[in-house]
């Protein structure tokens, strides 16, 4: 059995992921109203990570003969006023996500739950690369994103990304 709290705050983060797809799924519709369907669908393999993520920890918890709960995912409520404002709000949002996984980091720490530590060493580092695509993305479009030829080749450039599901043993 897990630490009472670790386990709450992996439900939580659940939760937390789910809505982290629906945010991306957001992003997506609103490329797609603009005609950017690369960065649209660049966005739909944002929300299939996320909704990976949120499996994972599920599977995490129920191999540990733990339950899940699910609460109400809330709309996302972003307003886009450009096309960089998504990615703006990508990078706030991975910060954020990574501040949630070290807190649960944190926990099991302080619990001396080394396996829940051992799992959450790949979301630790998955974190890390997930603000430095988004952090990259914006810096591309700032580099590009305002010609409209740049626009064109940064879009056909995230056309072309390709999902890998993430292969982690819990």
């Amino acid at each position: 059995m897990l630490d009472k709290k670790v386990k709450e705050l992996i439900n939580t983060q659940i939760n937390k992921e789910l809505y982290s797809a629906y945010l991306y799924l957001d992003f997506a519709n609103y490329y797609y109203d603009q005609g950017l369907d690369g960065f649209a669908h660049w966005y739909d393999i944002q929300a299939q990570e996320e909704r990976d993520h949120a499996m994972l920890m599920r599977t995490y918890l129920f191999n540990n003969g733990e339950t899940v709960t699910f609460e109400a995912i809330d709309k996302p409520d972003k307003t886009y006023n450009s096309p960089e404002d998504p990615l703006r709000f990508g990078l706030e949002h991975e910060q954020y996500v990574t501040s949630l996984i070290n807190t649960i980091y944190r926990a099991a720490q302080d619990v001396n739950d080394y396996r829940t530590m051992q799992c959450f060493d790949w979301f630790v580092k998955e974190q890390g690369e997930e603000e430095k695509n988004a952090d990259d993305l914006i810096k591309k479009f700032t580099l590009f994103g305002h010609d409209p030829k740049g626009l064109y080749a940064l879009n056909q450039e995230l056309l072309a990304r390709v999902y890998a599901a993430p292969s982690l043993v819990l």
